[in-house]
């Protein structure tokens, strides 16, 4: 059986509706926190288990029969909560239900040096999958493109995209990677360890994407710089310094070109063309 953690979250959900299109329900597993959340997953006829990270024991009963086990990386940073040990309980509990694989959901720029916190994370819960004993598999996704969408703010409205200073970036929409996922995992071993980058075909900055918007709207949508302490500022005036260091690391690394590189392995592994961004912010200028 191969289990998905994070099974109602957009992306875990995703890779549930595309593993079923591979594999038979019945050899498909959902761990979910919610139970109440998971009867669309039911339907389709998959397990569901109610499986949490800081609850070890119900880990094991979601995990129960599985070959292999798809973490999706916990957010738990976001909140001040603890993604390692979460990484940690998810990998022991894989390991104590005799999984024979972990695939985790990494990020193409995990390193021990970036200045964007959950990069570290990725790249620690990556050396616990290497000491683990089980064979893995470490999904490098390109940086999510409703990431892009979302840093542009109410541009689309008021013709003004502003942020700091930033970099390309190789958007990838969630529903590729979740295709991606579902491949992989329906044709265990085809990688072992990281994988090469799985990014969508281009690197766009956000001048890019506001040049992008103003070709869709017909009208001119303007790229404004901001001060990194200037966005530091208005954040913490809204919430924790952790979420404003969050946010200008993510910048700083993007300049850094931590997520510039493009790859053509998530091109192969679908066999067509990655969703662009311009049809992503098409989609949103149209919703």
């Amino acid at each position: 059986m191969i289990i998905v953690t994070g099974a109602t979250g957009h992306l875990g959900r995703a890779i549930v509706e595309k593993l079923v299109e591979r594999v038979p329900a019945n050899q498909v597993g959902a761990s979910v926190r919610d139970l109440e959340k998971a009867a669309d997953l039911e339907a389709l006829g998959v397990r569901v288990r109610q499986g949490d990270f800081d609850d070890p024991e119900s880990l094991r009963h979601a995990f129960e029969g599985a070959a292999q086990v798809l973490i999706v990386s916990s957010n738990a940073q976001a909140y001040g909560g603890d993604p390692l040990t979460q990484h940690r309980s998810a990998i022991e509990a894989a390991r104590a239900t005799g999984a024979g694989r972990i695939v985790y959901t990494s990020h193409m720029a995990a390193s021990d040096s970036s200045a964007f916190p959950p990069m570290l994370d990725h790249n620690a819960t990556e050396a616990m999958l290497r000491q683990s004993g089980l064979a893995w598999t470490a999904l490098r996704n390109g940086f999510y493109a409703a990431s892009g969408i979302a840093l542009m703010g109410d541009a689309l409205e008021t013709g003004v995209l502003e942020a700091p200073v930033d970099g390309k970036v190789s958007w990838t929409a969630h529903a590729d990677l979740a295709e991606a996922a579902a491949i992989i995992l329906a044709n265990e071993g085809r990688y072992n360890g990281p994988t090469p980058p799985l990014t969508g075909s281009q690197s766009l900055d956000l001048a890019d994407l506001a040049g992008i918007a103003s070709e869709l709207l017909d009208r001119p949508v303007r790229r404004q710089t901001l001060p990194d302490e200037d966005l530091r500022a208005r954040m913490a005036a809204r919430g924790p310094d952790r979420a404003a260091d969050m946010v200008l690391g993510l910048y700083v690394a993007s300049r850094e070109g931590e997520f510039a590189p493009v790859d053509p392995t998530l091109e192969r592994l679908l066999g067509r063309r990655p969703i662009s961004m311009r049809d992503l912010i098409a989609e949103k200028v149209n919703s």
